[in-house]
């Protein structure tokens, strides 16, 4: 019999595939000792694992370097260090001259190794914890004889649906858009890593299934559906030809949206949108460049510092941001600064904090390390040189730390200067409007900046107490809220009657029904994933911003954000006549 699984629709598409179950957690091992007859022999059998070990997770950094750069595949060195380290090793052979198993042994050094950096008061210490984990599952995969589930084993064309509790960093970078051609995940929520992630690769995905890589099994077929948050298991032949039709359909559309990608957003009473897109890693800047995008509204930089065991310096940098800028070919490119801190740690010693996404983050933790900032701003200032940069700050709640950060940027222009190398001194800074805070002082921080770049993953986050990542809280997470709604008015109101520009470029802007609300509330740029340049463009050539802004109006009004959603859905359906909305 069918099931289905209901879930989070995180990005839109059907996929018909067979499950790729992967059980990315470390195996249990059972106490077992050995005769003391046999110690060398599991000695030599560690040293065969561990070369074993180190020869796929080369193999692992190569694939990541060739398809996601140094950056990305720096995550492996790291592991590669832990495997290759001689002290570590022989802790572990001595377990085993303790009459255990190598498994056992290694399980046992392993989880006091996990547990002694999961209790260090330093970030970068804890920050190694996820590669400890990964470490633990490839070395115990090999000595215990189990299946090797490693994304990177896919065949090219394998159409699968990849299937696991989370996505870690050294996963995500693993992922093979030729193997892979969906994703669902136990964990997250629309506003989660991998929702992003997802929409930023064009991938279907269904996120916050609680359970799905324990009723699922590798191999069966199912049907993934991102748009409803729906996978089918064991579906019957009548579902499994409406997916397919559904599929052609989507073919179809997907050629409609490329004809509309690249014609401008103007709506039906003349009102014109500038329609940007939202970079992550900049290998995507040419494919968002091909999008319809009249520019990049939003460049996150925290690629650089990620998983890395040091800090990027300013030429690396430089190139990282060229990339972009050069792709874009004298297009606006808005750069945010390192926004970094919460589930995003930098190497250095932080000390340990009960609510980090409270905590010394983003521009606090940039202000406070001025040398590291400086880097970067160095850095953003040489490539200002090469098209239409923009630096964007982030989490900014006062003032007083706008007028610090400038103090630092011009402090990094005449670094520059008596270096004798060329940049931009006057840069267009903007800050991003993230918190309440900011909303409600909008009024004393356009006086310091060229633009606000309101930033709704967050702003949902903080007005509503509710933490866009956790999967229990999901059906809390509600971007239309009036609340939200009336902050995002507030803000654009003030940009307008100072002469600041405005926009929105977080997830809420490349969703439908949300970008009518966004431009009912006076928003005329929306920053989106490149998959959605051209579906917005749609939204904003059927309808009239006339409309929208009454239909915005009343939602403000409403007292749930459930009533705010049936407002604003029942005007844009009766709005917008087009068989290529999924609202």
């Amino acid at each position: 019999m069918p099931s289905k699984l209901k879930g989070i629709p995180a990005s839109p598409g059907i996929v018909v595939g067979p499950v790729h179950l992967l059980r990315w957690e470390v195996p249990e091992v059972e106490t077992t000792g050995i005769d003391p007859a046999d110690v060398d022999a599991e000695v030599e059998r560690l040293r065969i694992a561990f070369a074993r070990t180190t020869e796929r997770l080369r193999t692992v950094r190569d694939r990541a370097l060739k398809a996601a750069g140094a950056a990305e595949a720096a995550i492996f060195e790291v592991q590669i260090s832990i495997v290759d380290d001689p002290d570590f090793v022989s802790r572990v052979e001595d377990v085993i001259r303790q009459n255990f198993s190598a498994e056992r042994a290694f399980d046992v050094v392993m989880l006091e190794q996990r547990d002694h950096f999961a209790r260090s008061p330093h970030a970068m210490l804890r920050e190694r914890v996820s590669d400890l984990i990964d470490v633990h599952i490839r070395v115990l995969t090999v000595l215990m004889g189990l299946e090797d589930h490693d994304p990177v084993d896919l065949p090219k064309g394998a159409n699968a649906v990849l299937v696991t509790h989370d996505l870690t960093p050294s996963l995500t970078v693993q992922l093979d858009r030729e193997c892979i051609a969906a994703i669902a995940t136990d964990a997250g929520t629309r506003a989660s890593h991998v929702a992003i992630l997802a929409r930023s690769l064009g991938l279907p995905a269904v996120v916050g299934l609680l359970d799905a890589t324990e009723r699922l099994r590798s191999g069966e077929q199912v049907i993934l559906d991102g748009t409803s948050g729906i996978l089918i298991t064991k579906p019957t032949r009548a579902e499994l030809s409406e997916a397919i039709a559904r599929q052609k359909q989507e073919k179809v559309e997907d050629a409609a949206l490329a004809q509309i990608a690249v014609q401008d957003a103007v709506s039906r009473d003349g009102q014109r949108v500038e329609i940007l897109a939202n970079v992550d890693l900049p290998d995507e800047a040419e494919s968002a460049a091909q999008s319809g995008a009249q520019g990049v509204g939003l460049m996150r930089t925290e690629f650089l510092v990620v998983g890395r065991t040091t800090m990027p310096d300013e030429d690396e940098q430089y190139e990282a941001y060229a990339n972009v800028v050069r792709a874009f070919a004298g297009k606006p490119v808005v750069i945010r600064t390192f926004d970094i801190g919460g589930d995003k740690l930098p190497v250095g010693g932080w000390p340990a904090e009960p609510n980090p996404f409270l905590g010394w983050r983003a521009i606090r933790m940039c202000l406070d390390q001025p040398a590291l900032f400086k880097t970067q701003l160095r850095a953003l200032l040489r490539v200002a040189l090469l098209g239409d940069v923009r630096i964007n700050l982030p989490l900014v709640v006062t003032v007083d730390e706008v007028r610090q950060a400038r103090l630092l940027i011009a402090e990094a222009s005449a670094e520059l200067t008596e270096r004798g190398v060329a940049h931009r001194a006057d840069v267009p800074i903007g800050i991003m409007v993230e918190t309440p805070a900011a909303a409600v002082l909008a009024e004393s921080l356009a006086k310091d900046v060229s633009f606000f770049s309101i930033g709704t993953n967050d702003l949902v986050q903080y007005t509503l107490a509710v933490d866009r990542g956790n999967a229990a809280l999901a059906s809390r997470y509600t971007p239309l809220h009036p609340a939200v709604l009336r902050l995002i008015k507030m803000t654009c109101d003030v940009a307008n009657a100072n002469g600041v520009a405005v926009g929105v470029c977080g997830e809420m802007a490349s969703e439908p029904i949300m970008a009518f609300a966004l431009l009912g509330l006076g928003i005329r740029q929306l920053s989106v994933s490149p998959i959605a340049v051209a579906r917005v463009k749609l939204i904003v050539r059927g309808m009239r911003t006339s409309v929208a802004t009454d239909a915005a109006n009343e939602a403000m009004r409403a007292a749930t954000a459930a009533e705010a959603e049936q407002i604003l859905r029942a005007r844009l359906v009766a709005e917008v006549d087009s068989v290529l909305l999924h609202a």
